[in-house]
């Protein structure tokens, strides 16, 4: 009788043994799939918040080059009433061997000055 129960005693604790075993590999295979999967959601949730970044930098950017063209047309109109309401010089000349000639419009708001000139040369001998 001591034999046989000394045989099943063998026989239970190697069975625990086995079964302890077989729980600690589960438990591995299973910490193991949870950190895939956890890797694989954190990569894809990664992918996402990368994604936004770059709609909404591009939504960004694209309401920002708007706004610099609509800025631009109006510095352009303001700079163009700015000229036409404060004044400009326009005019051209003539050089020749012996003088200068000069012909020159000055326009300050609405009133227009013409000026024609010949500029002699002192000629040396």
């Amino acid at each position: 009788g001591t034999l046989v129960r000394r045989t099943l005693l063998h026989a239970a604790l190697r069975a625990c043994i086995i079964q302890h075993w077989w729980k600690v590999t589960l438990a591995k295979l299973l910490e193991d799939r949870r950190r895939v999967t956890l890797e694989f959601y954190a990569q894809q949730e990664w992918a996402v918040v990368k994604l936004q970044s770059l709609v909404r930098m591009w939504r960004i950017r694209l309401h920002y080059w708007n706004l610099l063209h609509a800025v631009r047309i109006i510095q352009i109109y303001w700079r163009w009433h700015n000229c036409h309401s404060r004044g400009f010089f326009h005019g051209n000349y003539d050089l020749t061997a012996t003088h200068l000639g000069l012909e020159l419009e000055i326009s300050l708001g609405s009133q227009m000055c013409q000026i024609t000139d010949s500029i002699p040369f002192p000629i040396k001998n």
